[in-house]
């Protein structure tokens, strides 16, 4: 059975007790073994003053994992273009490009990914880092990196970089249909969070992309990618048990209770509220854990469902040792 490419996705999530370092370390560790095992890309995401998440800024990051790995594309999911003027996220990637030709990709997201405060930290009082202008900021950023069907005076008089070969693979990432009709308007490849956006309705943002796509010269077709939280395990009730502290730092976002993660045997003695169960029971946290085979079953039944081309793989866990060993579990049953 032929199936679509798998990727993954890391936040650099620390662990109580632990440090950045550790974190980072640990996201080094699990793109060596997805590279090795045969996943196709390795993306890292942008979020800021987050107890839990030390990727706070994936330019760096992405260029420690593209020299750590071979093969394995590698890319962000994503820069939140609101927060960064468009000129320096080119001049970044531009480089990253050039050390690791055919193997960058910009995935870009229209939020904050943070709270307001510390989005106006990041921005400043600048009038022109604001959502309302990400579709300008957006073709100003593809016209610098050699799109050359936008027509733009900031590209017409900077260049991201003296002399480039190649340019990286740029990405619009949503989880509502708004980033779809970006993504097909300007002929990009989306990508779907379906791993927080479980309630939503991701076969009509993908129908409203393949329906209003207008053929790039890079792709010439619409290219659609779908994100899923998984943990695959030897058994249906350790996955289950390994799943705990997504599930518990799923209520702390939405509780403002932040902090690092914690462990499954944590996790499994914390004592909840009646509102805070009511909230945890609605709440995904993992939304495929089980053996390889179930998990792979699950998303088997989600390309079916979406027709997605491609398939990355998100999954908060305690230790980086138990993502390698899923994902190693998963390569392994889906084929790769």
């Amino acid at each position: 059975m032929t199936r679509v490419p798998l990727s993954v996705l890391d936040l650099a999530t620390v662990r109580e007790g632990h440090t950045s370092a550790d974190a980072l370390r640990g996201t080094l560790e699990v793109a060596k073994s997805a590279d090795e095992l045969g996943y196709h890309r390795f993306w890292v995401a942008e979020h800021h003053n987050m107890p839990a998440v030390a990727s706070t800024a994936p330019p760096v990051l992405i260029a420690a994992v593209a020299a750590r790995t071979n093969r394995i594309k590698v890319g962000s999911g994503g820069v939140m273009l609101p927060n960064h003027m468009p000129f320096v996220v080119a001049e970044q990637f531009a480089i990253l490009e050039a050390l690791h030709p055919g193997r960058i990709d910009l995935g870009l997201g229209r939020a904050p990914g943070t709270a307001q405060a510390t989005a106006a930290a990041l921005r400043g009082v600048s009038p022109y880092l604001t959502v309302e202008q990400f579709p300008e900021h957006l073709q100003t950023l593809l016209a610098l990196l050699g799109d050359d069907r936008i027509e733009n005076a900031t590209a017409g008089r900077l260049r991201a970089t003296p002399a480039a070969e190649s340019f990286p693979e740029v990405w619009m990432l949503g989880s509502s249909t708004y980033g779809a009709q970006i993504a097909a308007a300007l002929g990009l490849p989306f990508c779907y969070a379906y791993h927080f956006a479980i309630s939503s309705d991701v076969e009509s943002a993908l129908r409203l992309y393949r329906t209003g796509f207008k053929p790039s010269p890079r792709f010439p077709e619409p290219h659609a990618m779908v994100s899923a939280s998984v943990i695959a395990a030897e058994t249906s009730e350790e996955a289950l048990y390994l799943a705990g502290p997504s599930r518990i730092m799923a209520l702390s976002l939405r509780t403002g209770r932040l902090g690092p993660i914690i462990s499954p045997e944590q996790a499994a003695a914390v004592e909840l509220s009646d509102l805070d169960r009511a909230m945890l029971d609605s709440l995904p946290g993992t939304q495929y854990a089980g053996t390889a085979d179930e998990v792979v079953a699950d998303l088997d039944a989600l390309v079916e469902r979406t027709g997605a081309d491609e398939l990355m793989l998100a999954g908060t866990v305690y230790d980086p040792a138990t993502r390698q060993d899923s994902l190693a579990r998963i390569a392994k049953a889906w084929g790769l």
